[in-house]
């Protein structure tokens, strides 16, 4: 009895976050406001479908009650093709047309009162229908995907195809439960608890919203990867993160292009910000100075200085960051 409560716990906190995370989505004013629709929509037809499976779990449903929750799976894979066409190719959803692929959804809803819901045959191949109805669309998605791998930056790329994957892995669940698989059917809602948070922590820590940040720019991914190709060996080649008031547009002007389009490359490529990049070389130079034998008398505070750092202070915390440790700590270990 206290094993099914956490599991009931659980599996609503999984329900109410995909419900809050989609309420945030409609009504985030930032970034592309269609993609933001999109995916809402995406989760919160996993939201209904998911918690039919919670509900029906623990309580007795009536047929109607199980059809309006099977009918979320029926939005979810229009709206992951929609979402994967206007991310990954800057589709234009103008015509009203493309909105047709809600009809099977808008269908099921009319229709919820009569369809079967019994466990016969035609409850059968009705849940069939719903389980067919979603591979179609997820083998769009990840067609998609394939064939925008070289087109497309790494960091939308990395994210649809989580969001894939999550998805697929969901499907494959009910598909196990359809094909009557031995599983644990409640282990599918708490799948989507962790699917969940595992979304929410990548908006919070990877800015996943502003995916559309450089639509504007000219520089395609191939472009993006020679000019990031470019920065990273003027970086090795002379040193550049030695300086301590390098900017954006000292970089770019060695390069003769934008600063705008230095950053691009830069975020794409390695999924970092500027200074973040440059950290990097510098604390790969601390590393070396630290285990340096002519160093070993001199403080943290000139290893700093030799680095690039401005501060000691940025110094210990990215160097803590980065490594773990302090630099005083690594040198301890490496000496």
């Amino acid at each position: 009895m206290h094993t099914n409560n956490i599991i009931l716990i659980l599996a609503f906190l999984g329900l109410f976050q995909g419900a809050i995370l989609s309420i945030y989505l409609i009504t985030l004013k930032t970034g592309n406001r269609k993609l933001n629709i999109y995916l809402a929509l995406i989760l919160l037809g996993l939201t209904i479908r998911i918690g039919k499976s919670v509900l029906g779990y623990y309580t007795p449903l009536e047929a109607w009650q199980r059809n309006i929750g099977i009918s979320g799976i029926f939005i979810v894979g229009p709206f992951l093709w929609l979402y994967g066409l206007t991310l990954l190719e800057k589709y234009k959803i103008s015509s009203y047309w493309n909105y047709l692929h809600l009809l099977p959804f808008l269908l099921f809803i009319l229709l919820f009162a009569v369809i079967p819901s019994t466990g016969e045959f035609e409850t059968y191949w009705n849940y069939g229908l719903v389980v067919f109805h979603l591979v179609i669309y997820l083998l769009l998605s990840w067609l998609i995907l394939i064939r925008n791998i070289s087109k497309s930056s790494k960091k939308k790329l990395h994210w649809y195809r989580n969001i894939l994957i999550g998805i697929t892995l969901v499907w494959l669940y009910y598909l196990g439960n359809f094909l009557n698989f031995k599983m644990h059917y409640i282990w599918g809602p708490i799948f989507y608890t962790f699917l969940i948070y595992a979304f929410s922590y990548l908006f919070l820590n990877r800015n996943s919203f502003n995916l559309d940040k450089y639509d504007s720019s000219r520089l395609d991914s191939n472009s993006s990867k020679v000019l990031f190709a470019a920065i990273k060996k003027l970086f090795t080649d002379e040193h550049l993160f030695l300086e301590s008031n390098i900017s954006l547009k000292i970089v770019a002007e060695k390069l003769t292009t934008s600063s705008r389009e230095v950053s691009q490359a830069i975020n794409e490529n390695v999924q970092q910000n500027f200074y973040e990049f440059v950290n990097q070389f510098r604390i790969e130079k601390a590393k070396e100075l630290l285990i340096d034998l002519k160093y070993k008398n001199e403080k943290i505070a000139t290893i700093a200085f030799d680095s690039g750092f401005g501060t000691v202070t940025a110094f210990n915390v990215a160097f803590k960051k980065n490594t773990g440790i302090t630099p005083t700590a690594y040198r301890k270990q490496h000496l």
